[in-house]
């Protein structure tokens, strides 16, 4: 349930969640422990792991953003494996 209100000039909107009984305990020492309410630590929560993929999504370069996930590595080798080998075999190292 969504309820628009605005508070000191900024619009908040009022959400209810459902948990289980221990989280909701959790919150509320976390947010006690911080001084704060557990709504503005899950407004943090949410704001810092948008920034988070925001920052892992600036990461990669738009070509490479495209191309992710394209590539399937055959069973049992990591892309460190295929990087040694390519290194390998640019400076003639392979057998």
């Amino acid at each position: 349930m969504l309820r628009d209100n605005t508070y000191m000039g900024t619009r908040k909107s009022k959400l209810t969640l459902t948990a289980d009984v221990s989280v909701i305990t959790m919150a509320k020492r976390l947010a006690a422990q911080r001084n704060t309410s557990v709504s503005a630590l899950f407004s943090r929560l949410i704001v810092s792991m948008q920034a988070e993929q925001n920052a892992d999504d600036n990461d990669l370069g738009p070509l490479t953003r495209r191309a992710s996930g394209l590539v399937t590595l055959a069973d049992g080798r990591s892309d460190r494996d295929l990087l040694a080998d390519a290194l390998a075999d640019k400076h003639g190292l392979s057998g």
